[in-house]
């Protein structure tokens, strides 16, 4: 029976999974004269390289559904291999870090960096909205009158930067309009200067979307560059 509810549970899935659209992501160049804050953090944490200069090419919409379909988990166990086309693709936080040359930087004494300390904080939102809105500008309340999220026009240019390149290349969504709360931190981690594990950030990422039975397919050229490497 229990194997006659996985094998059920994988078609629908994997029906589901060819049905949903892709997220692309962007390449990203910068010149010496441009956004010159963003850029010398950009390049500090290495993400000029390989997280943003993924190989130009047609993407291969079958490869990329192929992936997600097998790695689908039932019982959310976050695999961290699945096989596309017979050959078995491995991967972890380490593996990722080491293929997009993103090493994990840690103060001395800790064990986890700054970013990922910070997700465990529960930071107020005053001090969120006054590091990335515009003076005078905050969070919109929802009807409880809890902090809901920022609007992109109140943002500074900085924070406005830095959510657009989580928009497509580190939390890829499809909404750009606000920063809901989770949103919100992770602009202000990386406006802060915040080191984070990419590697770990963005397998928990693609670990989301293969539980997920709607979200759009995201880091498609990471996955066809991690297939054919």
């Amino acid at each position: 029976m229990t194997r006659f509810i996985y094998e059920v549970a994988w078609e629908c899935y994997e029906q589901n999974v060819h049905s949903r659209n892709i997220l692309p992501e962007r390449n990203i160049t910068l010149y010496v004269t441009e956004y010159e804050e963003f850029r010398r953090e950009f390049e500090r944490r290495r993400w000029h390289k390989a997280l943003t200069r993924q190989p130009d090419g047609r993407i291969d919409v079958a490869l990329v559904k192929e992936f997600y379909a097998n790695l689908y988990d039932p019982d959310d166990k976050s695999p961290r291999q699945v096989r596309v086309w017979g050959k078995l693709i491995k991967f972890n936080g380490e593996s990722l870090n080491a293929f997009l040359e993103t090493p994990v930087v840690l103060e001395p004494g800790e064990h986890y960096t700054t970013y990922s300390r910070f997700c465990h904080t529960h930071p107020d939102s005053q001090e969120l909205a006054s590091k990335l809105c515009i003076p005078g500008c905050g969070f919109v309340l929802n009807t409880e009158g809890a902090p809901w999220k920022l609007l992109r026009k109140d943002l500074t240019t900085l924070a406005q930067t830095w959510s657009v390149f989580s928009y497509s290349n580190l939390a890829p969504t499809s909404h750009t309009f606000d920063l809901n709360m989770d949103r919100a931190r992770l602009v202000y981690g990386l406006v802060k200067k915040m080191d984070m594990d990419v590697g770990s950030f963005i397998l928990g990422q693609i670990s989301q979307i293969a539980q997920s039975n709607s979200s759009r397919l995201k880091f498609p050229a990471l996955i066809i560059a991690l297939c054919i490497t």
